[in-house]
């Protein structure tokens, strides 16, 4: 270790030597305001021949002596009392001004070493990263790094050559964070640390962990941000949430990948502007609550979708600068819609600016790979273990709902992360510390970001996407649950894609694939997603998984629709699907609007329009979409015929019928049982002609009457389609 400067005398060969090489420990016991017999200033100005020192006032403090050729000089001073100094430089070549980072006193302060120790400081996006600040009288950048087994980390950039031996940071050793306040740089300046690990070994460049702004890929570097100064507009969108129970709101979601849902004609991305004059009009007119966006955090790898992300805290640079961003959700929150996005807690790639062994050790991963490595994507898992990795991540959650008034996360991969030996095979994983297969520090984590998210940004909610049966997903964690507002249905997904797919012969041998949802759809707060995993990897799209022949697959997919918004569970449908995409979706190229020529994929587009203004419109629909008061079947078990009916409810709301015949096959004079007597109004036929339908159907409204002690219906079931009928409905 390189020796600390004497009180009383000049600096050491021993000091001077490893400020130049770039390795000593603590540059500020050496460099900047030092006592030496009075004061004396020290400073490292590579190419430089002389150096005077002045205060920022401008007043000349003294002249320093080059002691070593490389550029370090020291010399005493006029000046009484301890201040910020600049330096005016000189060599042949010219004269330049060095204000002196040495010569300021920390930003951090005690009650941030105390609560980061705790891991309870919910504002670190407020401390750690890059923030232009006034600090001590000039204007500047405060970095700060959590990196606590370090020997040395740098800040390196354009305004220093890359060459970390002329930032060194400041260590905070009691929470591992070093830190640097650098005047006279600002926004939109590209920067990393430059990281020594202690065995003296340099680490690669790496990006800021904090960076709120980064470069666009392949370019790697985290980029200084200014500090927000978008003035929103969201209030009363942001009020109604707060008070409101998603439980008892229309929720249907159109999930996006913003960097392939529209494209300029050059094939480039859009930017947030473009995205919202665009995206948010076309999400408005049809009719969906909230868009979620694939993860838009900056990510290396265009085929990842995201979902490897190496920048939490940045949104990714391909759609602009972050302001953008804020621009376009508050664009979306004054016309009514919630932005959701996708969040990966569970793993990050092990790309060489990234996380992966940040400060030369498994910092943010777990060290043993059993633990630390997902054999599924060749990606890290952070530690979940340790409190600084959870304060990351709660606080990243916090970040994006304080800064950019996000409505929603939506958790990616969250079974991979309760379970050990997710993936893995017999020997390959660890059992806890009850030997056990559950990651309990991983459900701890979940349940804190809950509980911190919802007990600091009220109306914001989380969705899990769980593939397993773990209990209380989406239950209070006081009452053991892990927390989340709402859990994708992956059974739902799965059992009628997998129905749809067959042949309607074949489907009365699989009525149960429809039916056995409901022996489960109310133990947990659902989402029904038909998502982006289903249209990928060879799976084709929704419009061509559905059996038969073109016609067919049209009807299949309307009345697969009305089925699924008749359902209870709140909606989410990907990008595409609501035309009937034809292609498998790829992110590398635009969806094909061109489509929507052809009246059959307008159908559909106009079938999901409808749909969405129904189900807001109907409390019946919606309000018990989690409780199972708001459900009850009406026909169970018409195997033969492959028709279902069951009754949506809610107080003080008219019921609605939802019917749906999944063969080719008419039904006429079709015996409906109904709840109540009178007439019941059609307002949805998904074979209406305007779908693309054949236009049977029961001329706009059925009758029900009573039969000894039931009422029925007789009614017409369309082919391949689902009908629902409002009792009480005025005409």
């Amino acid at each position: 270790m390189a020796a600390k400067a004497g009180p009383a005398g000049p600096a050491t060969d021993y000091d001077i030597a490893a400020i130049v090489a770039g390795t000593h420990r603590d540059p500020f016991a050496v460099l900047g305001i030092q006592k030496a017999g009075g004061l004396v200033a020290r400073c490292f100005i590579p190419d430089a021949e002389s150096v005077t020192a002045y205060t920022l006032a401008g007043k000349e403090a003294g002249q320093l002596e080059r002691r070593h050729e490389a550029g370090f000089f020291e010399g005493k001073l006029s000046i009484r009392k301890r201040q910020p100094l600049r330096y005016h430089a000189r060599n042949a070549g010219g004269d330049w001004w060095v204000t002196d980072p040495y010569s300021f006193g920390p930003v951090l302060g005690p009650m941030d070493d105390y609560y980061i120790a705790e891991g309870s400081h919910l504002r670190l996006f407020d401390k750690l990263g890059a923030h232009p600040i006034e600090h001590e009288g000039a204007k500047g950048v405060h970095f700060a790094v959590w990196a606590p087994n370090a020997w040395r980390v740098s800040v390196v950039g354009d305004f220093n050559g890359w060459d970390g031996r002329r930032h060194p940071m400041r260590f905070r050793q009691d929470i591992g964070v070093w830190e640097i306040f650098l005047p006279d740089i600002g926004a939109g300046r590209p920067y990393k640390y430059e990281i020594v690990g202690a065995e003296g070994n340099r680490v690669p460049l790496k990006a800021d962990p904090f960076a709120f702004r980064s470069e666009m890929r392949p370019a790697t570097a985290s980029v200084i941000d200014a500090p927000s100064s978008h003035e929103w507009g969201d209030a009363a969108h942001r009020e109604f949430w707060r008070k409101a129970d998603p439980r008892r709101q229309p929720i249907s979601i159109y999930e996006v990948h913003a960097g392939s849902w529209q494209r300029r004609d050059d094939g480039s991305f859009l930017s947030w502007d473009e995205l919202a004059d665009r995206l948010i009009p076309y999400v408005a007119d049809m009719g969906f609550t909230h868009i979620e966006f694939l993860p838009i955090s900056e990510h290396p790898y265009d085929p990842s979708w995201g979902y490897q992300t190496t920048g939490l805290y940045a949104p990714s640079a391909r759609f602009g600068e972050p302001a953008g961003f804020a621009r376009f959700v508050d664009g979306a929150h004054r016309a009514g819609i919630g932005v959701i996005l996708d969040w990966v807690p569970a793993h990050f790639p092990v790309d060489a600016h990234g996380l992966a062994r940040f400060d030369g050790t498994a910092l943010y991963e777990h060290a043993d790979p059993r633990k630390g490595f997902h054999p599924d994507w060749n990606t890290a898992i952070y530690n979940f273990g340790r409190r600084e990795v959870v304060s990351f991540l709660v606080n990243n959650a916090l970040y994006w709902a304080e800064k950019y008034h996000v409505d929603g996360l939506r958790v990616d991969a969250v079974a991979s992360m309760l379970y050990l030996d997710y993936s893995r095979k017999p020997g390959e994983w660890l059992p806890n510390e009850k030997g056990g297969r559950e990651n309990l520090e991983a459900v701890a984590f979940l349940q804190r970001m809950n509980r911190e998210l919802y007990g600091h940004q009220p109306g914001v909610v989380t969705i899990a996407e769980e593939s397993t049966s773990w209990p209380k997903v989406s239950q209070p964690v006081h009452e053991g649950g892990l927390g989340f507002g709402f859990k994708w249905n992956m059974g739902f997904m799965h059992d009628t894609l997998a129905y749809f797919a067959r042949e309607p012969i074949h489907r009365k041998h699989h009525h149960d694939e429809l039916t056995f949802g409901l022996m489960y759809a109310f133990s947990e707060n659902f989402v029904l997603p038909l998502s982006h995993d289903e249209v990928v990897h060879g799976k084709g799209s929704l419009i061509a998984k559905m059996a038969g022949d073109d016609w067919q697959k049209f009807a299949t997919l309307r009345a697969y629709y009305a089925f699924m918004w008749g359902y209870p569970g709140k909606k989410l449908l990907f990008m595409g699907q609501e035309f009937a995409q034809r292609r498998e979706w790829s992110e590398a190229r635009s969806l094909d609007w061109d489509l929507l020529d052809h009246a059959p994929h307008r159908g559909v587009r106009h079938v999901v329009r409808d749909l969405n203004l129904l189900y807001r419109s109907r409390p019946a629909l919606y309000a018990r979409d989690c409780e199972p008061d708001g459900f009850s079947w009406l026909i169970v078990d018409d195997k033969q015929n492959s028709v279902f009916a069951w009754l949506r409810k809610a107080p003080d709301a008219n019921p609605v019928a939802v019917v749906s015949n999944f063969t080719p096959v008419p039904r006429e004079n079709y015996r409906v049982p109904l709840p109540h007597a009178g007439r019941w109004r059609e307002i949805m036929n998904t074979d209406a002609a305007d779908y693309g339908g054949s236009g049977k159907g029961n001329g706009g409204f059925v009758e029900a009457r009573g039969e000894g002690g039931a009422v029925v219906a007789t009614m017409l079931l369309p082919p391949l389609a689902t009908v629902m009928l409002e009792f009480g409905a005025d005409e």
